[in-house]
């Protein structure tokens, strides 16, 4: 299941009408101070900052809602460091320096299709370069040592075939297409569909164009494994640019892979591969020191944990000297950034539902660069400042520049949300803690309706992350928003099995799913029904993906919610696993495969629980599902029905896994819940929407 992500954002149509006979978004003066669903489309999100070598300027992607297309749209954008001249460069993304701080690199849709990569010399008039005519999308660039190269990754395909000799079709026939063929364990990729065999290899161009060069070759792929399919590469060149450093699989089936991965060195001009990490395990994001002495890196040994927190290591760039750096700190380091002069690294981490910046030295270990409640995403470190996005429950995130010796007085580079938000009435996230099962303290946050009234009964709502391992943070969210301005109090937790806060609380549910995180969510529901402005008798229940399989969980093991709406389940581990993109995620949490022993496949199923039901269910899946597929939403939906249990099922036209990547469809996902639970007495009463 898909990690929680955040939704992207942004530019203002109608809204949609909607079932049950509710009206459409009121027009009322109070609705224009509240959240409702037609602000989602008028925010916009700062993502990647990069800021330049010579520390004057940041680049970073913006991205906004094309709603005449239905979809998100992303453009670079170009700031001073001072704040000043604020301005557009060019639609795409992922923008890049060249190392004399005179140009950027960046990847945007472009014939003759797909991504491919554009040079913009910033003191040259002019519009950008295209300077690759690729088949298959670029991406995860580089700018060698001396700005003459571009290096790039991209998938070669390497078709499988299987030819017979059939007769030739008469003159003006039409017969069917050949079937499709393959023997991978892996042939579909949610966000895809079907897909062809490929290889992720690393490549280099000159930076003023021409044919690339393929570097690395073979049945294996550059980057590490993300749900069992190698996507992104985290790599970098060495300071003589003769060589890279990248991670990868190449080591057998990559396949067959379940979270292996290794630091490998690679010579530019021959392709020749050494593997640089010699222990089994899944070791990945090499970032190399700038004085290419010292390679940082995350990871762990093999093991059969469900989760495992990845620790933060070094090792001479040769591969000798591995040594680990982050004893004690059970975090896990994310986007891994060396200071100029290579005396310092710093990278980003999750931590009780805050993401904040961290440095670690030889001299100093781990110590946090920012504190406080907020969410720090994309940093970026030149040799006099460092520049991250920073958000909170208020604010989607801006770019900002850090102060090392004073990091809570930051500067704001881009005031994106401002306009839209600063006259809104905002709901709070107030934080809360309490005990469940087995001495387990557990954290969670309750947003309340604005002009909230403690002597007033609301409607409460529980919505569950997916994952599961993954993490609620207290960063912005449009649902949680919406939700308050509707008038419902919001209760959203991190249960055991939810990362941020270390590998024994991650690796809680290991072949137990779902099981302690019950416990938890409902304590949950017990610590905030004591507060008294909790109506018992109006509590609702929801979420997506991992999400789905416990919402689904929960109406089978209690009736005390008034109505669910379950999005994008799995409720049956037996056909999940030949149905979904992720086997071996779904194999890893079972003692043994089902044919050996089906025992706790059947006792993990929501499908068991049926006979238990009585909550009415609204369940929502995107029709391209390759995640947690349809089917599941079937299966559920036909045994609900059977067993006389109010239920609808709702099929989302273009969404892959979840329900709102497409604007419209994130309207609909929050109108239809909400209208559900209004047929189920949820009684907000008038307008906002």
């Amino acid at each position: 299941m898909i990690r929680i992500v955040r939704l992207a954002i942004l530019n203002a149509v109608a809204l949609i009408p909607y079932a049950w006979g509710l009206p459409a978004a009121a027009a009322d003066s109070n609705s224009s101070k509240l959240f409702t669903v037609g602000r989602y489309l008028e925010l916009q999100s700062a993502e990647s900052p990069e800021v330049s070598p010579d520390g004057t300027q940041v680049v970073y992607t913006r991205s906004l809602v094309d709603v005449q297309n239905d979809k998100q749209e992303q453009a670079i954008w170009i700031v001073g460091i001072d704040g000043r001249n604020h301005r557009f460069l060019a639609k795409g993304s992922g923008a890049v320096w060249s190392p004399d701080s005179k140009s950027i690199a960046y990847t945007a849709e472009a014939e003759p299709k797909g991504r491919q990569i554009f040079v913009l010399h910033l003191s040259v008039p002019g519009p950008a370069t295209q300077i690759t005519r690729v088949q298959q999308d670029a991406g995860n660039l580089h700018w060698s040592p001396d700005g003459r190269q571009i290096g790039f990754t991209m998938v070669v395909p390497s078709v499988e075939k299987w030819s017979v000799d059939l007769p030739a079709a008469p003159d003006g026939a039409k017969w069917a297409a050949a079937p499709r063929y393959t023997e991978r364990f892996h042939f579909r990729r949610d966000g895809v569909g079907l897909t062809d065999r490929g290889y992720r290899h690393l490549f280099v161009i000159d930076a003023d164009g021409g044919a690339p060069r393929q570097v690395t070759s073979g049945e294996w792929s550059v980057g590490s494994s993300v749900f069992e399919i190698a996507d992104a590469a985290e790599w970098s060149f060495t300071p003589d640019g003769r060589s890279a450093i990248v991670d990868g699989f190449k080591e057998g089936d990559g396949d067959l892979n379940d979270r292996q991965g290794y630091i490998y060195s690679v010579e530019l001009a021959t392709g020749a591969t050494k593997r640089l990490t010699t222990t089994p395990g899944g070791w990945s994001r090499p970032s190399l020191s700038p004085d290419g002495k010292t390679i940082a890196y995350v990871g762990y040994a093999q093991n059969g944990d469900s989760y495992r927190v990845a620790d933060l290591w070094t090792m001479s760039v040769n591969g000798s000297n591995a040594a680990l750096r982050s004893t004690g700190f059970d975090r896990e380091p994310r986007n891994l950034e060396w200071s100029p002069d290579s005396s310092a690294l710093f990278f980003l981490a999750e931590d009780k539902g805050n993401v904040h910046l961290y440095s670690w030295s030889q001299r100093g270990g781990v110590h946090p660069v920012t504190s406080g409640t907020e969410v720090v995403r994309g940093a970026s470190v030149s040799r006099n400042a460092i520049v991250v996005v920073r958000g909170d429950f208020h604010s989607p995130g801006d770019v900002e520049v850090i102060n090392q010796r004073k990091p809570d007085a930051h500067d704001r580079l881009t005031h994106i949300n401002d306009e839209l938000l600063h006259n809104l009435q905002l709901a709070d996230a107030e934080e809360v803690g309490f005990g469940s099962s087995g001495g387990a303290h557990i954290q969670g946050w309750v947003v309340k309706p604005p002009n909230f009234n403690a002597s007033q009964k609301y409607p409460l709502i529980l919505e569950i992350h997916g994952g599961p391992h993954a993490m609620y943070s207290v960063g912005f969210s449009p649902m949680f928003q919406n939700f308050a301005a509707n008038g419902y109090v919001t209760l959203f937790i991190n249960p055991r099995g939810s990362t941020g806060y270390g590998s024994e609380f991650g690796n809680a549910i290991a072949k137990h799913y779902p099981g302690v995180d019950y416990d938890d969510l409902m304590a949950g529901v017990d610590t905030l029904l004591k507060s008294g402005y909790v109506d018992e008798s109006r509590m609702f229940v929801s979420g997506c993906s991992g999400g789905g399989v416990l919402s689904s969980w929960v109406i089978g093991h209690t009736t005390r919610f008034a109505a669910a709406a379950v999005r994008c389940p799995v409720i049956d581990w037996l056909s999940m696993v030949g149905e979904t993109d992720v086997p071996l995620f779904t194999y890893r949490f079972f003692k043994k495969p089902p044919w050996e022993d089906p025992t706790d496949w059947l006792a993990q199923s929501s499908l068991m629980y049926v006979g238990h039901i009585k909550t009415p269910t609204l369940l929502m899946t995107g029709e391209l599902d390759r995640r947690t597929p349809i089917p599941q939403t079937e299966e559920f939906y036909a045994a609900l029905k059977y067993q006389g249990v109010p239920a609808a099922m709702l099929r989302f036209d273009g969404e892959f896994h979840g329900t709102g990547r497409k604007p419209s469809n994130w309207m609909r996902t929050q109108l239809y819940m909400m209208s559900w639970f209004d047929k189920y007495g949820a009684k907000t009463g008038g307008p906002p929407r």
